[in-house]
């Protein structure tokens, strides 16, 4: 492992770090200004540093107290002042409307170092499906 690998990862694991917690000021602080973010959610894109922390505060309030956040499969690329990754998260906690609930989704995430700091410049998410019934597929034991 480089030490860019290192540091990718490190950006990485504060980014979970900081979601699990909803500390918002902290997860923006990963993410540069020009960020390009898809969700499984409507708008589906979200540009900009304010359009990506609005839906953040939405993911947040949406749970009733912290965000248990598993990552799964981390690969990390990284040439020169460029990295990707991809992962799977396990996305679980108590929602506001009282139930406990988890979903996988997958995420892939393109980061450039500018200024000796890496930054993520543009976050893909997606939810897995059963082709079967075309839901979004659940953990077994949830």
């Amino acid at each position: 492992m480089t030490s860019n690998d290192s540091d990718v990862r490190a950006l990485l694991e504060s980014r979970v770090d900081v979601s699990q917690v909803k500390d918002i000021d902290r997860l923006m602080s990963h993410y540069s200004s020009d960020i390009v973010y898809y969700d499984a959610v409507a708008p589906l894109q979200f540009v900009g540093a304010e359009e990506v922390r609005r839906n953040f505060v939405r993911w947040f309030d949406g749970y009733d107290g912290p965000i248990s956040l598993e990552t799964r499969d981390l690969t990390i690329a990284t040439s020169g002042d460029v990295a990707f990754a991809h992962m799977l998260h396990l996305d679980a906690g108590k929602r506001t409307n009282g139930l406990q609930s988890a979903i996988w989704v997958r995420s892939t995430v393109c980061c450039q170092r500018s200024g000796g700091k890496w930054l993520i410049t543009h976050e893909h998410i997606s939810l897995p499906i059963n082709p079967e019934n075309l839901q979004a597929w659940f953990p077994p034991d949830m």
